[in-house]
């Protein structure tokens, strides 16, 4: 069976493997593929598979004594059972339970132990190689270092094997600690390399930041702070001490720009009411012209109202949108009027309605002669359609001409 049919990896990098009570998650995988998570959790299956068919081995070549191989049977199944890997973990289990018959008849196994404890330190050592090279490999810098010293006190803690498989074991784990230690220290002196950037950067902004915080270049300068603040943002982390201090001089300098502004806007505010009260009358004057009844005399009344408006001055600016929004709502009902005027008085629009009720009654009036015709025959069926058809003609000939009226 594939590794799919035993696991599946969750949208957050969860894996998750199939037992028979369910699925039980295994641990996470977020920096690869669904497939490399998978991968991942198959390969520790794998080991574990193996351990499990070496320990079977071991039973079967009588490597350990009947306690020796009970204890490791015991082990392994406990390690079965909270495995975080993905596989036929039923399967293992089934494979331990079949040992304990065979660990009654193999009692003489302590030469073949040794050399089963051996293979199994060999296996650990080139897994902990194995992950030692893959950090090597990664940008983890906070956690790498400790799995490193972790893996280091795995691999004192684990016998010695052959010589020369121990030698080029050690060789490869210490080359991936070291490749990962001058990565880490290249990572780290670039960043500060850039800290010390963002510094230089972030000291030239504060103080022009505090250069301009007595100007009264209102919307220029305010215009200035939003593009520091852009540099700010895109001049990336200083040190902290620092950046917080920096930060500090650049806020405080915006605070006591801003607060001026602030308060000279509240002095103008309260300067202009007086010209808001004045246009809060000729709003009254404005809005009584509606609705419009004499179109000429709404306009000409309507500029006087506005060149009064222009001349009355600026307003405070929480009532600027009030103010102009009734304003130009009386205005665009004067010019829907006037639109709507024009519209009745389009000659190319008034000239096809026309068109319509001269041709609708021509067509009535040959209409009521085929009436009469067809009386005059006793043609009752024909009678009754060109009656239909009539008052259909009529209905379209009384729209028509309340259409043209509505032009004259």
């Amino acid at each position: 069976m594939t590794s799919e049919q035993w696991g599946r990896v969750d949208d957050d990098g969860t894996v998750y493997v199939r037992t028979a009570e369910g699925e039980r998650a295994v641990g996470q995988y977020p920096e690869g593929t669904p497939e490399e998570a998978l991968r991942f959790f198959t390969e520790r299956y794998e080991a574990l598979s193996f351990e499990v068919e070496l320990l079977e081995r071991r039973v079967r070549a009588a490597k350990l004594t009947p306690e020796e191989a009970t204890e490791s049977v015991k082990s392994v199944r406990a390690q079965v059972a909270e495995a975080n890997a993905v596989g036929d973990l039923a399967a293992l289990g089934a494979r331990l339970d079949a040992l304990t018959p065979l660990i009654a008849a193999h009692r003489e196994a302590r030469k073949a132990e040794r050399a089963a404890r051996a293979a199994e330190a060999k296996t650990e050592k080139e897994a902990l190689v194995s992950e030692a090279e893959r950090l090597a490999t990664g940008n983890d810098w906070r956690n790498g270092a400790n799995r490193l010293r972790e893996l280091l006190e795995q691999w004192k803690a684990l016998p010695r094997i052959d010589r020369a498989s121990d030698d080029a074991l050690w060789r490869r784990f210490s080359t991936a600690r070291t490749a990962y230690t001058r990565r880490r220290k290249a990572h780290f002196a670039e960043l500060n390399e850039k800290r010390e950037g963002a510094r230089a950067i972030k000291e030239r902004l504060a103080a022009e930041a505090e250069s301009l915080a007595s100007s009264t270049d209102w919307g220029a300068t305010a215009g200035r702070y939003r593009e520091l603040m852009r540099q700010w943002k895109a001049a990336g982390p200083a040190p902290k001490e620092i950046d917080d201090a920096l930060w500090k001089r650049f806020r405080g300098a915006q605070d006591v720009f801003f607060a001026a502004r602030d308060a000279e806007n509240a002095a103008l505010d309260a300067e202009f009411a007086a010209n808001a009260e004045v246009k809060e009358q000729l709003l009254v004057e404005a809005e009584a012209l509606l609705p419009v009844t004499d179109l000429a005399a709404a306009k000409a009344a309507f500029r006087d109202i506005a060149e009064r408006w222009d001349a009355a001055g600026k307003v405070p600016r929480d009532r600027i949108r009030d103010l102009e929004g009734r304003m130009r709502k009386v205005e665009q009902a004067i010019k829907s009027v006037e639109d709507e005027q024009w519209r009745r008085s389009d000659p190319e629009k008034s000239a096809r309605a026309n068109d319509m009720v001269v041709k609708l009654e021509e067509a009535i009036a040959k209409l009521e002669d085929d009436i009469a015709a067809a009386q005059a025959k006793g043609d009752a069926k024909r009678v009754a359609s060109l009656q239909e058809n009539l008052e259909g003609r009529k209905q379209f000939l009384e729209m028509a001409r309340r259409a043209s009226a509505d032009f004259s």
